[in-house]
């Protein structure tokens, strides 16, 4: 394989040569000789010492990759990812369901990398969004195998993953982002109110494609039409989130004149407070505890319910 074709040139290219050899595996779907990974073995540990910015190039390079899963099942093999993500490596193994080995959270791992689509981000938190796992797994007394906020924990693991890995600050932010909500889309169901829906897009915020992208790519399950099922899920939440943004742009929730009914009410000049009222009426739609589209009156009985005064 290339120049890395013998132990000995392995160890000549030094730590940056075991990153350079998966990222090799990833891009061809060819495995080297066991003598090469036994001597990856022995090298990995080097790859404390390479700086940040060359293990997130060199990792990212393997999981953009045509064979990603080979190159991720080498860096297990080699003891590089081992040394370069301890957080991943804990998932090697470790099921997810009681008995169930296509459910080990490892082989999960490298499946949703595989179908996630080919950007950077989704990838990287395709590849970390299960680590919280780990150290969140119960086993309860029926059998069953729960993950209390796994996706909490896994946002804040990694937090010093993407210190070690140098990552510049808006990926980082994205990245956890991903991580923190890649629960979310996929516990969509038809009998969310219209005040949901609108409530989980504005919280995705510029991340809700490549959320879907992932949840999406998150859903590994064998049963038959289990997959094509969540994703027409996924497919039926986007629909619904456009179609409320449309009917939004052209009937906003609340009525145009309710500021002014709020300053008549309240006897308030207009100031901001005017709009700080107003989003209180904004919010109640959004958790579902107003209608929306009703007329002025309607929102301010509300607000004179909630105590606003002049």
């Amino acid at each position: 394989m290339a120049s890395l074709a013998s132990p000995a040139g392995l160890l000549t290219g030094g730590p940056d040569g075991l990153l350079e050899l998966a990222r090799l595996v990833a891009t061809d779907g060819s495995l080297p000789d066991p003598a090469i990974t036994e001597a990856a073995r022995t090298a990995a540990p080097g790859l404390l010492a390479v700086g940040p910015d060359r293990l997130r190039t060199g990792i990212e390079a393997v999981i953009m990759s045509r064979s990603l899963d080979l190159g991720l099942q080498w860096m297990h093999d080699s003891g590089v990812l081992k040394a370069v993500l301890p957080e991943l490596e804990a998932t090697v193994d470790f099921s997810q369901e009681a008995g169930r080995r296509h459910k080990d959270v490892w082989e999960h791992t490298k499946q949703v990398v595989r179908q996630s689509v080919p950007s950077p981000a989704v990838r990287w938190a395709a590849l970390l969004h299960d680590v919280g796992k780990v150290p969140t797994r119960v086993l309860l007394p029926d059998g069953r195998v729960t993950f209390h906020r796994h996706a909490e924990i896994g946002a804040r693991m990694f937090d010093p993953i993407a210190k070690r890995l140098g990552f510049d600050r808006s990926l980082r932010q994205k990245i956890r982002f991903l991580i923190l909500h890649h629960l979310r889309a996929n516990a969509y169901h038809s009998s969310w109110t219209d005040a949901a829906v609108r409530r989980f897009d504005h919280e995705m915020g510029g991340e809700l494609d490549d959320l879907l992208d992932l949840s999406r790519a998150d859903v590994t399950s064998r049963r038959p039409g289990r997959r094509q099922e969540a994703v027409a899920n996924i497919h039926a939440l986007k629909e619904r989130i456009l179609a409320i943004r449309e009917l939004d742009a052209r009937i906003p929730p609340l009525p145009p004149g309710l500021g002014n009914a709020i300053m008549e009410a309240f006897g308030l000049p207009p100031s901001r407070r005017i709009g700080d009222i107003r989003k209180l009426c904004h919010d109640a739609v959004e958790r579902g505890e107003l209608e929306e589209r009703r007329d002025a009156d309607y929102y301010v009985d509300y607000l004179r319910r909630a105590g606003v005064t002049g």
